[in-house]
């Protein structure tokens, strides 16, 4: 197999110094984004120097990068991002001369040749003496020699940066940068009682990082809202699905830090948050609030289901600070076990959330109940003057359960944008929650089914 032999990287021009990566703090949000400081300490000679910064990211946004400490000035600044690899290294050889090294493999006798790369396009083309050849990947023992590694490849993506410092000495020079490759979200595990109506709630948060490289010992805020950014709507990353789970919006406020409009989720102890690697982290751990099951069906238009309709099965709790989970829920999915009969928690579904208020009441969909089912049918319709229909609705609703259970039916698709449909009459009092929806909160007796009726008068 090709091998690769690199001999040390040469420097050329003013004085060079290295910084470490020293002390650092991530801001990481919800949508791809980071801020990362990072205070070095830096050895400066006095006058014009180059210093290196490694192991930043390697998608750092250069224009954001901001450089401070005491008694010098920057010159430039510049991120080396063509990292170092073989193919790079070829690459940059175009027009240079190597040296060939190929060992018979049945003497072990080793020759070598001075070779001009002439490309390096999908296949490295050589020119070695009168002849062109290309060098290929056949598991022969060969080696491609460089004398050097050019000054402009980095092995780890590096910012560097010219400064003019007024004295020589240490001192803490502070690096500050925004960089996509670093995002969090929230992950729930939520235990239902069903019997005592309870539920527990873990909440976990995990960390991504794509960024190329690792954060050592860093300190970690985790900011639950997508900030701002100059590009274009369809290049944004957060889109969180909210599953339609909330059913009212919370009037209570969390007792968690805030910066400007967005809640703050510190990770409470320094951790290192490595390249290429998925951190949890607990953040949330309740036990025993209310919670409740239930059913729904909406029916999205005036018109007939030729089969019953499963209903949704509906987990509902509150983030309330009595009786509930107590806390602002950052967006994220749900996963919703139960015990079977051995005790044993069992996977039943699950949802998203997005960024809950403390004092929300939600509503989780779950699944489609397999006992509980809806027919909705149009038992007649007719016209009324030039524009307007009266429509006669039909909701038979099933239930195969052992006990009673109480069906949230709601018929949509109401205003079919005029506004002004009506109901002219109804079996049973609905609730208009909007010039969309009707609402009837119908119970279904167990082992037995429930009907309503109700005439629309709409334009069309």
């Amino acid at each position: 197999m090709r091998r690769l032999a690199l001999l040390p990287l040469l420097f050329a021009g003013p004085a060079f110094a290295q910084s470490a990566q020293g002390t650092v703090a991530v801001t990481i949000y919800n949508n791809n984004l980071a801020l990362v400081q990072d205070i070095r300490s830096t050895a400066l000679p006095a006058g014009r120097t180059t210093v290196e910064f490694p192991d930043v990211s390697a998608q750092i946004r250069a224009e954001t990068v901001t450089i401070g400490g005491a008694d010098f000035g920057i010159v430039e600044q510049n991120f080396d991002f063509d990292l170092l690899s073989p193919s790079a290294l070829m690459q940059k050889a175009v027009g240079q001369v190597v040296a060939i090294v190929r060992i018979n493999p049945a003497t072990g006798a080793e020759t070598r040749e001075q070779a001009k790369v002439l490309a390096a396009n999908g296949g490295v083309v050589l020119q070695i003496g009168q002849r062109i050849e290309v060098l290929r990947d056949d598991g022969l023992p060969v080696r491609v020699i460089f004398d050097r590694v050019p000054p402009n490849l980095r092995a780890r993506p590096t910012l560097s940066v010219t400064l003019d410092s007024s004295r020589a000495g240490t001192r803490p020079v502070s690096l500050s940068y925004l960089t996509p490759g670093l995002g969090w979200k929230a992950d729930y595990v939520a235990l239902f009682d069903e019997g005592l109506g309870k539920i527990d709630v873990q909440g976990w948060i995990t960390l991504t990082n794509n960024s190329g490289t690792t954060y050592t010992n860093a300190e970690t805020l985790l900011v639950a809202g997508p900030v701002g950014e100059n590009q274009p709507q369809y290049a944004r990353s957060y889109n969180p699905q909210r599953g339609g789970t909330l059913v009212r919006p919370g009037t209570e406020t969390a007792n968690r830090a805030q910066l400007g409009d967005f809640y703050l989720y510190p990770i409470k102890e320094r951790t290192t948050i490595a390249q290429a690697q998925q951190k949890q982290v607990s953040f949330l751990d309740v036990g025993g609030a209310a919670a409740a099951k239930g059913y729904k069906y909406r029916n999205g238009w005036l018109g007939t289901q030729t089969e019953a309709q499963s209903a949704d099965t509906v987990l509902r709790f509150s983030t309330s600070r009595d009786g509930g989970l107590g806390d602002a829920l950052p967006a994220g999915t749900v996963r919703v076990y139960i015990k079977d009969a051995k005790g044993q928690p069992q996977f039943i579904g699950e949802n998203n959330i997005g960024h809950t208020p403390m004092g929300s009441a939600l509503g989780l969909k779950t699944g489609e109940a397999f006992d509980v089912k809806v027919k909705p049918v149009v038992e007649a319709r007719e016209r009324i003057g030039t524009t307007r229909w009266k429509t006669s609705m039909r909701y038979t609703l099933t239930n195969a359960r052992s006990t009673a259970v109480v069906v949230d039916l709601t018929q949509a698709g109401l205003d079919n944008y005029w506004d002004d449909t009506r109901i002219v009459s109804e079996s049973a009092k609905s609730e208009r929650r909007s010039s969309d929806e009707a609402v009837w909160k119908v119970t279904v007796p167990a082992n037995g089914e429930a009907t309503v009726t109700t005439v629309f008068d709409t334009r069309y």
